[in-house]
């Protein structure tokens, strides 16, 4: 079946991608692929699912995995296509890893790393993480994407999504054009600009991703439930910057409707 014949996103989810800054994708992989990742994941940090007594830490984070679950997981057919839908045909680099994973457990301590922030994606051989880059043209990055291992409910530590933050933030780099704004200027009032947003929940089964604005603000927040959560919050990287000879990307349609911007 050519790609193009694969069930992606809907217009409507494509557009409310373009005004909210992201969509949630259910079933986006299979139920067994969520297993086979969380197995890998309990062996990498040594512990288990049968025993609780040794979870004993808020949040353990494992960098990136790249065996075939992992991979499988990140290329399903549907998900290539909503990328294509999102990012625009031949304009994404397919994932080879799945990265990184911040497991979160039940804990009445705070996980310490539940702040508001946007992901930054260029500029990253500065040792100083503070000094890391974004652009209103998002060099070097795609999309943000948040891959559900395991469910996750109200009280599973789910990262919490400022809506339509990410046309603020458009705004907010614009005036620092290609050189883009570091990390430091971005935060530097704490995302005041966004606090008036309504804030979505990332929860759903295993197997759903949530494909978002590379802008959007979010955070994570302490884990008040039973299970472990699972999730993978790696970057789509794009093959280069925008090119004005094509068709804009609901990416760049969504910068351009913040800023007013032909991009």
């Amino acid at each position: 079946m050519p790609k193009s014949k694969h069930v992606g996103l809907t217009s409507g989810q494509v557009q409310s991608f373009i005004n909210d800054g992201f969509v949630k994708f259910e079933n986006a992989f299979s139920l067994d692929l969520a297993k086979q990742c969380r197995d890998e994941l309990w062996a990498e940090i040594g512990l288990s699912q049968d025993d609780p007594e040794k979870w004993v830490r808020p949040v353990i984070r494992v960098a990136s995995k790249s065996s075939p679950p992992f991979i499988e997981a990140a290329n399903t057919p549907q998900l290539h296509r909503a990328y294509d839908q999102l990012v625009g045909e031949n304009r994404w680099i397919a994932p080879k890893e799945l990265g990184t994973f911040p497991i979160r457990f039940p804990s009445p301590e705070s996980p310490g790393d539940d702040g508001w922030h946007v992901d930054v994606s260029f500029g990253t051989d500065n040792p100083d993480f503070m000094e890391w880059r974004a652009n209103v043209k998002s060099s070097g990055r795609a999309l943000l994407m948040l891959f559900l291992l395991s469910d996750v409910g109200p009280n599973d530590a789910p990262t919490k999504i400022r809506k339509r933050s990410h046309g603020t933030i458009a705004r907010e780099l614009l005036p620092y054009v290609d050189a883009g704004a570091t990390l430091r200027q971005l935060s530097a009032n704490g995302y005041a600009s966004t606090e008036g947003c309504d804030v979505e929940l990332a929860t759903g089964a295993a197997g759903t991703v949530y494909l978002c604005h590379p802008f959007i603000v979010h955070a994570a927040q302490p884990h008040r439930g039973e299970q472990p959560r699972f999730m993978a919050q790696p970057p789509l990287l794009p093959k280069g910057e925008f090119d004005p000879a094509l068709p804009p990307s609901p990416v760049q349609m969504a910068i351009r409707q913040a800023c007013r911007l032909t991009l």
